[in-house]
């Protein structure tokens, strides 16, 4: 009985415990991508569904959407075309990472990206991060590389995460406007 209780609560611990990870996705980016947009590391919603943003809590798709009065793309394909037509890339400043379920302050261990094949493949103006822990992964690790690539600073946005729950679609809208303008 005792080794029950024991196993049992090895495995309790062991669930408990950060799960490392590594990024499942390439980035997207062509050859005429003008900025970057970096998120911190894809949720458990987007590594279930192969693609970043796709939980549909996050308002991510429909702040780009609606900052360059484009229609709302929908599947996996259509979000890769509006990304490339709009010249966006995007990407994650992490790698890998410790991590629990999808919260960014349970990120540990990170690993930043390699950014170079994105500088050396497209022309890269201006990078954004897309909340507080990846501007702190840039910042930490990645500052340089952009800052060479690009001759300009990572831009901090607020999250589109739904954890976000302070800024609402229309100040989110107003805040990643200045990515509109940086299209131009």
């Amino acid at each position: 009985m005792l080794s029950n209780l024991k196993n049992a609560e090895s495995a309790a611990k062991f669930k408990r415990r950060k799960m490392s990870q590594t990024h499942p996705f390439k980035p997207i980016f062509d050859k005429n991508s003008k900025i970057l947009i970096l998120g911190s590391f894809p949720s458990v919603v987007s590594r279930k569904f192969g693609f970043y943003y796709a939980n549909p809590q996050n308002r991510f798709w429909r702040v780009l959407a609606g900052i360059l009065n484009a229609p709302l793309p929908a599947s996996t394909n259509e979000k890769i075309n509006f990304l490339l037509a709009h010249r966006i890339a995007i990407y994650d400043a992490a790698i890998s990472c410790e991590i629990k379920g999808s919260s960014d302050a349970k990120m540990t261990a990170v690993v930043p990206a390699n950014l170079e094949p994105i500088f050396s493949g497209a022309r890269i103006a201006q990078v954004f991060s897309n909340g507080g822990k990846a501007y702190e992964i840039c910042k930490k690790y990645l500052e340089d590389e952009i800052l060479k690539a690009t001759k300009n600073a990572v831009i901090k946005l607020p999250s589109t995460s739904p954890a976000n729950a302070k800024f609402s679609i229309d100040k989110l809208a107003s805040e990643w406007s200045v990515i509109a303008e940086a299209l131009k």
